[in-house]
């Protein structure tokens, strides 16, 4: 039986043609042809039945068969605003891991510490694409441009928002029980760079009504640390 192959198309029920991108991926490399049976997903919970109606040197088009309306398989949002490494290795690792696992919506974060100051995130937004087609997830994660730690924590956000780090000086709670307590309600979680946040930053959140809580008792890099984040939340609210 031939293998399904998926493609994001957003807003797939209103076109008929493949965006370039994936049109060149279904003519040179898995030369699909007219009549090819395709799996069409929109990014925003709805995959689509589709046949290849023609193929040219540079378009792909398409018919929909039949719309799947997907369910959600987490309650609630879960974004991560972390402070990127040096090595954007690093984070384009965790954003296809986080992607596979589950999320909605990540932040990049310029802290008193950061290592980085700008990102791709046309480069971050491919990564997710990718991640969301191998691992067929019905939603598309959001990607936001960088921001400033103090401008982030400053703005409004609803649902639960807490921030992780290591200082002692500041009372925490381990990140898992709380989420266990708030299962339904969207998350924000801040992770900081290499070094963690600085402590000015740590009091700024919790002024603006983050918690400070704790990962566990090691000591994790940066992307180890959103990873555990967005694998908590995810498994607290498929619960």
């Amino acid at each position: 039986m031939k293998e399904v192959r998926y493609f994001y198309v957003p807003r797939a029920a209103e076109n008929t043609e493949l965006p370039q991108d994936e049109a060149t991926h279904a003519i040179r490399a898995l030369r699909l042809q007219a009549g090819d049976g395709i799996m069409l997903m929109d990014g925003e919970g709805t995959f689509y039945e589709a046949e290849i109606s023609l193929v040219t040197n540079k378009k792909c088009m398409y018919n929909i068969l039949n719309k799947l309306p997907q369910e959600k398989m987490w309650k609630g949002k879960i974004h991560l605003a972390i402070a990127p490494t040096k090595m954007m290795e690093r984070m384009e690792w965790l954003v296809e891991k986080a992607t596979e696992i589950g999320f909605d919506e990540l932040s990049f974060l310029s802290c008193r510490f950061s290592e980085r100051e700008k990102v791709r995130v046309d480069r971050v937004e491919k990564i997710v694409v990718s991640a969301v087609k191998q691992s067929r997830k019905a939603w598309m994660p959001k990607v936001n441009e960088m921001v400033s730690f103090r401008d982030f924590v400053s703005s409004e956000r609803g649902g639960k928002k807490f921030i992780c780090h290591c200082y002692e000086e500041f009372e925490k709670s381990m990140l898992f029980n709380e989420l266990q307590n708030n299962s339904e309600d969207d998350v924000t979680v801040l992770i900081g760079p290499e070094g963690d946040f600085s402590i000015d930053e740590v009091r700024m959140a919790i002024e603006s009504r983050y918690l400070s809580v704790s990962l566990g008792n090691s000591r994790l890099r940066t992307e180890t640390a959103g990873l555990v984040a967005v694998n908590m939340a995810n498994i607290v609210k498929t619960q």
